[in-house]
């Protein structure tokens, strides 16, 4: 019986295993959710932005579309070179794991086989009698035959113990062979992605080289589309503060003193859960794919150009219908000289902002609920884009809608 004292340490050992290899399980199952998502990102840029005839397209558009997804195929590249790394390291302990339990089930064959030898030589019913009739007393021949019990108990363990560590090792075998076929199919996905990005930055370069021969016109155009982005969001933040001291004038409160409206409990209320759905609000369209962030960056044409969003650009499908985020009234809906109309809708202090329509279809004072239609998406004619600006705004400034919308 010398085997029993390891029995408890391997039981540690492989349970140890066993939580370690769950672990990577889960980080393989969220890498490969990633990997999906940016798939299905590719995808939609592929349908988005380059099913359209190229001459519909001004170069500036193609060069921004292009960076895009030159950005999004290097993250696809390096969450598959992430998933194959860990399938390195599983494989690995995997193969560890075969080797460790091949030595312990031929240890456990030997001891088992040296049992059944033993057990053979005594095992007539008559060894065991003299066995026990040989005792010097009472006492000694209870251990004896608790002895011959426990031998016997042992024996049994011996074998179901074989038995499972030979399912384990089927099991292990199994999963080792189908994780070196999932890491050959990473593999060959990445050659084939790096070989798109090579295509991909090839013709990047090639229209770039093109807008350095004519810089100074692309980026007065930029400068101009900044400038123009610049006064919309002015026109609407006038107007939000117009509208909170129209609020906090009818409820006699200070016009000046407050960054927020005067609100009934039910409008508290409902800024209250719009608060509570952070992260988890849906698109204000229905497909589409973040073309531009929120916050300052420098122009992909021209890197000494700043361009200030303060929302989000969403390209989407043509003739696609905007929609509102969250229960709420219409603020306004308004639009510049020569310019598409915009809609705002109050949540509370909170304002959801949808620019660049083409059509609306709820006016001031209409109440609104989660994902209703409110209009459609203006497509440009001269680059064939339909893009939608959405921002959220609170205490007198704008928010990364990002951070607000479900992933």
């Amino acid at each position: 019986m010398r085997y029993q004292p390891n029995i408890y340490r391997l039981i540690l050992l492989f349970s140890l295993w066993s939580f370690a290899m769950n672990a990577q399980s889960q980080k393989q199952q969220e890498l490969e959710a990633k990997r999906q998502s940016i798939l299905k990102e590719i995808q939609q840029i592929n349908n988005l932005l380059f099913t359209k005839k190229k001459e519909e397209k001004t170069i500036i558009s193609t060069v921004e579309d292009l960076n895009y997804k030159v950005n999004v195929r290097k993250n696809l590249i390096k969450v598959t070179n992430d998933q194959a790394n860990l399938l390195t390291r599983e494989i690995n302990t995997n193969q560890k794991q075969i080797s460790t339990l091949r030595d312990q089930l031929k240890s456990l064959k030997e001891d088992y086989a040296a049992m059944v030898v033993k057990s053979y030589k005594s095992k007539s019913e008559q060894s065991r009698v003299m066995f026990l009739l040989s005792s010097e007393n009472f006492k000694q021949a209870y251990k004896r035959l608790q002895y011959i019990r426990q031998y016997t108990d042992y024996q049994k363990e011996q074998g179901e113990e074989i038995r499972s560590k030979t399912e384990k090792l089927q099991v292990l075998n199994t999963e080792l062979l189908q994780q070196k076929k999932d890491k050959t199919r990473l593999i060959e996905e990445n050659r084939l992605a790096k070989q798109k990005l090579e295509e991909d930055v090839k013709e990047h370069q090639k229209l770039m080289e093109s807008v350095r021969k004519n810089m100074s016109s692309y980026a007065s155009q930029i400068k101009s589309k900044q400038q123009e982005a610049d006064k919309i969001d002015r026109e609407i933040e006038k107007l939000i503060r117009e509208a909170i001291a129209a609020s906090n004038k009818k409820a006699g409160k200070s016009t000046t003193a407050s960054k927020g409206f005067s609100l009934t409990p039910e409008a508290k209320a409902l800024e209250a859960k719009f608060e509570s759905n952070k992260g988890r609000l849906p698109w204000p369209v229905r497909t589409g794919v973040v073309k531009v962030k929120y916050g300052t960056q420098r122009s992909l044409i021209d890197n000494t150009i700043e361009i200030n969003s303060n929302g989000i650009r969403i390209a989407t499908d043509k003739n696609a219908k905007v929609r509102s985020v969250f229960n709420g009234e219409v603020l306004a809906v308004q639009s510049t000289k020569n310019g598409n109309p915009w809609i705002l809708i109050q949540h509370g202090n909170y304002i959801t902002v949808y620019k660049n329509l083409s059509k609306v279809y709820v006016s001031k004072g209409n109440k609104v609920t989660t994902n209703q239609d409110i209009g459609e998406v203006f497509t440009d004619p001269s680059n064939g884009e339909t893009m939608l600006s959405f921002a959220i705004y609170k205490d007198s400034k704008f928010q990364d809608p990002a951070v607000w919308i479900v992933r």
